[in-house]
């Protein structure tokens, strides 16, 4: 690809980042350009975040029904599976998993709900009421 034609087509993250391709100068050398986007990589993008928010919304109506806890909400929404919150809370998995259900979750210490919640990056209370306060 030419230097001229690297792609800057804008999508979501043009706002927040560019990305460096490889091109070729008129010397036929390899050069780095930086592009702000290209239109095939931004629709894939876009239909990977309308699946997240899919996901996200019917995590918080299980919950919302009484089928899970919300752990399973912010765990859809900060993109972490079982193995990825474990890391982070210290829980085995099998707990977790307990957790996840509304019986396991109203069982929960205080210092089990701040491991939580730290986890998630929210407070306790906005663990139990799935409240985000995001920037």
């Amino acid at each position: 690809m030419n230097k001229e034609d690297v792609p800057q087509d804008k999508g979501a993250l043009g706002r927040l980042t560019r990305e460096v391709c490889y091109a070729t100068d008129a010397e036929g050398k390899y050069v780095t350009e930086l592009s702000a986007g290209w239109d095939v990589k931004n629709q894939a993008l876009d239909a990977a975040w309308q699946d997240i928010e899919e996901r996200v919304a019917r995590a918080r109506e299980k919950v919302s029904r009484g089928e899970a806890s919300p752990l399973l909400f912010f765990m859809e929404r900060r993109l972490m599976d079982m193995p990825t919150l474990a890391a982070y809370t210290g829980f085995w998995q099998w707990r977790i998993k307990r957790h996840l259900t509304t019986r396991g979750f109203a069982r929960l210490s205080p210092r089990q709900l701040s491991r939580y919640a730290e986890a998630f990056a929210v407070s306790v209370e906005d663990l139990k009421s799935m409240t985000l306060h995001e920037d």
